[in-house]
């Protein structure tokens, strides 16, 4: 049985990554002056409600306190992330309009074979806000009660069972077609706009299931309206201790963990990617805001913008040898 962790990948340009790095002092006494002297926008690529939208919603909230300026949410929306990351590509370099993404932004440059901006060269890494698993969820009315059924089930009645997916091509599908072709369980995907409107299309019954980062969902499976089989990391989750590993759960050595973070377009001056990362930072070690992040399923990370590159640059082929193997493409 083949072992495939996904984590975090990004081809980043070996300029790019020196370039976040570089904080010159000549900077550090100006970057209250002149950073953020303006309302800073943050792009979430998918539809309110999220995941991706709880965390940025909750950090834009600290994050305009800490600077006295607005911090505006925008969700933009399609093509599986790529509307709202072309949007920042084309911005001007300057800070007040980032990006939230995650392994969507490589994943969606292995898929797509055409895309308005370049992956390798269009942003700049600020920080790696959380990790978290992913986690399969049902509607209790199907009457699957373990990972061991839902696997029995998509088995014995291929696509018998519809599962809701956050975004087309994401990691939610990347990560179920290895399960796929590890188990032979096959589903009907019906692909989302976003973590939302999949989990209340779940929620009402009009899909069976869905896998989506775990955040999105822990209220709803505290209060017993979704059924929660296993969770796709190595390691359970706080937030919900006894939702077993896949790996517990009946598939062996399976591990996959997203994340989340933040990118500004090319050229955006080092000082200013400086300063952003250390206040997102701030705001992440927080005690308040790491432990509701923590509570809603969230394992905040941090670090530098480097570290975000050089991770995500050397996690990249195994993004790409799995989607080869899955044989997913997106056009």
């Amino acid at each position: 049985m083949t072992t495939i962790s996904f984590l975090r990948t990004l081809l980043a340009a070996p300029a790019l990554i020196a370039m976040s790095l570089q904080a010159p002092m000549a900077h550090a006494a100006l970057d209250g002056a002149t950073f953020p002297n303006k309302p800073v926008h943050i792009v979430v690529p998918v539809a309110p409600g999220g995941s991706a939208d709880k965390l940025t919603r909750t950090l834009a909230e600290r994050l305009s306190a800490l600077w006295g300026q607005a911090v505006v949410v925008e969700n933009v929306v399609g093509a599986s992330g790529t509307i709202g990351a072309a949007k920042v590509a084309k911005a001007s370099p300057d800070g007040y309009t980032l990006l939230q993404q995650g392994e969507g932004l490589t994943l969606n440059a292995i898929l797509f074979h055409e895309l308005p901006y370049d992956t390798k060269t269009a942003f700049i890494p600020i920080i790696k806000a959380v990790v978290n698993p992913q986690i399969l969820v049902v509607n209790p009315a199907t009457g699957l009660r373990s990972f061991a059924d839902y696997l029995a089930r998509a088995r014995a009645k291929p696509e018998s069972i519809s599962l809701g997916l956050p975004g087309n091509g994401g990691i939610a599908h990347v990560a179920h077609e290895i399960i796929t072709q590890e188990t032979g369980a096959r589903v009907n995907y019906i692909p989302y706009s976003g973590g939302a409107p999949a989990t209340l299309d779940v929620l009402a019954g009009h899909a069976d299931a869905t896998l989506i980062t775990l955040a999105a969902v822990t209220e709803y499976v505290r209060a017993g309206r979704l059924r929660a089989l296993a969770v796709t990391t190595a390691y359970r989750s706080p937030a919900l201790p006894d939702v077993p590993t896949m790996a517990e759960a009946g598939l062996p050595g399976f591990a996959v963990e997203s994340w989340q973070g933040y990118f500004a377009p090319a050229g955006t001056p080092a000082h200013v990617v400086a300063k952003i990362n250390r206040d997102i930072q701030s705001v992440l070690t927080s005690p308040e805001v790491r432990a509701k992040l923590e509570d809603m399923g969230f394992k905040v990370a941090g670090g530098t913008p480097l570290d975000l590159a050089a991770s995500l640059q050397l996690e990249r082929p195994k993004y790409a040898q799995a989607i080869k193997s899955s044989g997913i493409a997106l056009r």
